[in-house]
């Protein structure tokens, strides 16, 4: 596997308020936004192919930077609300304008973002500056025209959706039917009308009648990418839950649960921990979904409920660390995943700014370090590799000097071609592969 770095952007504020928090490409791939813990969203643009210079074909470049939340405080409960945003939605595109929703722990806003290079003049009442002229000097009247300017990149709010959520928003979906959305926090998923802003539709609820009851939460949720009834969740206890919004209002009944049975000699203080479901993302075709636990991705057939079909390790050498993983609360780390455009390729982070990538047809699995070395332009990304015990080749690594302050969270895959973006910590990196077609 090769890859080719095209892009790496680095804030200089250093760690904090610039931790990369969501990477999502918009459904062209000509736009990728990134939302930080300062509450920033910033969009990329990809730049297109030019004769001149081939090389810079494909690179993203930043097209509009506004602050999408700011922090808030929650009187009645005493509580800081942070402006971390902590997903961000592309809606598909249907004019000139782009869309797209972010939100934090409470509050969900809808953007616009549209470009002006043209502005009017010649106006009868104002003059050049905007101030109203003396009605008594205006002799003869005039037709505005439109005179080129400067390329203005606008981001207007649309919408703001508050109020709908008493736990943190961990995940939103936005539907294929284009005019609803769903916003998923740790006990209930809502669904929403992107016109509607003032009231929601409370479609799954597992809070129980008692606190002390309560056994798993939702960690993340999505819809089926061609099926607007249908969407699916996934828990703290490592189950997946397929809903059918035809089915009844309240979608507290399942129409399938996706569970594997765990192996009783496998079982440890840390089961339960591990096997929580820290992502959920259904396969471009809608036939599969991926799974991301602590320690595996796994791919679920939609019509087989009993088993993964397929389980590939992430990072199995971290098996017998996970006692230390739990004193520092790295084992509570979560960790997202995706599929390639053709649904054969599936990649998820790593510690020491490893990522992993899996090839669902030839089974072969690659590991590559998102670097600044390996940034440069036109470098080659050598696949690393993690040894445990004695023996160590040229270039492993020893799992004991892993570190693990740098983790790639969130990741994304550009919707048709080899283009992946991957935020460690602060930074931004965008490796393309120019000699494959595929990742492999």
């Amino acid at each position: 596997m090769e890859g080719e770095s095209i892009y790496e952007v680095d804030s200089e504020d250093g760690v904090g308020a610039d931790i990369i928090s969501t990477v999502e490409f918009n459904h062209t791939g000509e736009l990728l936004a990134t939302g930080d813990k300062g509450g920033r969203v910033v969009i990329f643009q990809r730049e297109p192919e030019s004769k001149n210079e081939p090389h810079n074909q494909g690179e993203y470049n930043v097209y509009s930077t506004f602050q999408s939340h700011e922090p808030e405080f929650d009187y009645l409960k005493s509580l800081e609300i942070e402006e971390k945003i902590n997903k961000i939605k592309w809606l598909p595109q249907q004019n000139a304008a782009h869309s797209l929703l972010s939100t934090n722990d409470k509050t969900i806003k809808l953007w616009k973002i549209t470009e002006r290079d043209k502005r009017p003049e010649g106006y009868n009442l104002k003059d050049e500056e905007g101030k109203l002229k003396d009605l008594s000097t205006v002799t003869s009247l005039q037709v505005p025209k439109l005179k080129p300017m400067d390329l203005m990149v606008e981001v207007t709010p649309r919408r703001i959706f508050a109020n709908g959520h008493t736990y943190h928003v961990n995940s939103i979906s936005v539907n294929s039917d284009c005019e609803t959305y769903m916003s998923a926090d740790d006990l209930r998923i809502n669904l929403w009308h992107l016109a509607i802003t003032d009231r929601s539709f409370n479609i799954v609820d597992i809070k129980p009648a008692n606190m002390e009851d309560l056994t798993e939460v939702i960690t993340a949720s999505e819809f089926h990418p061609h099926h607007c009834n249908l969407f699916v969740y996934s828990s703290s206890k490592g189950s997946l839950r397929l809903c059918d919004m035809r089915a009844s209002a309240l979608c507290d009944k399942h129409s399938k649960l996706f569970e594997e049975p765990e192996d009783p000699s496998n079982r440890s203080f840390f089961s339960e921990i591990i096997s929580s479901v820290s992502d959920v993302k259904f396969s471009h075709s809608g036939r599969y979904m991926l799974t991301r636990d602590y320690l595996t991705v796994k791919v679920w057939d939609l019509n087989m409920e009993t088993k993964p079909i397929e389980t590939y390790q992430v990072h199995d050498y971290l098996r017998s660390k996970l006692c230390s993983l739990y004193e520092n609360d790295c084992i509570f780390d979560k960790f997202e995943c995706a599929w390639n455009g053709s649904d054969s390729v599936i990649m998820t982070g790593a510690y020491n700014n490893f990522f992993r990538m899996f090839d669902r047809n030839t089974k072969r699995d690659v590991t590559l370090e998102a670097s600044r070395e390996s940034s440069k332009p036109r470098a080659i990304l050598k696949p690393r590799r993690v040894c445990v015990g004695g023996k160590r080749r040229k270039d492993d690594i020893s799992v004991d000097s892993l570190d693990f302050t740098k983790k790639i969270l969130h990741t994304a895959w550009h919707p048709t071609e080899n283009i992946i973006a991957i935020a460690a910590t602060n930074n931004l990196y965008i490796f393309q592969d120019k000699v494959n077609s595929e990742m492999h």
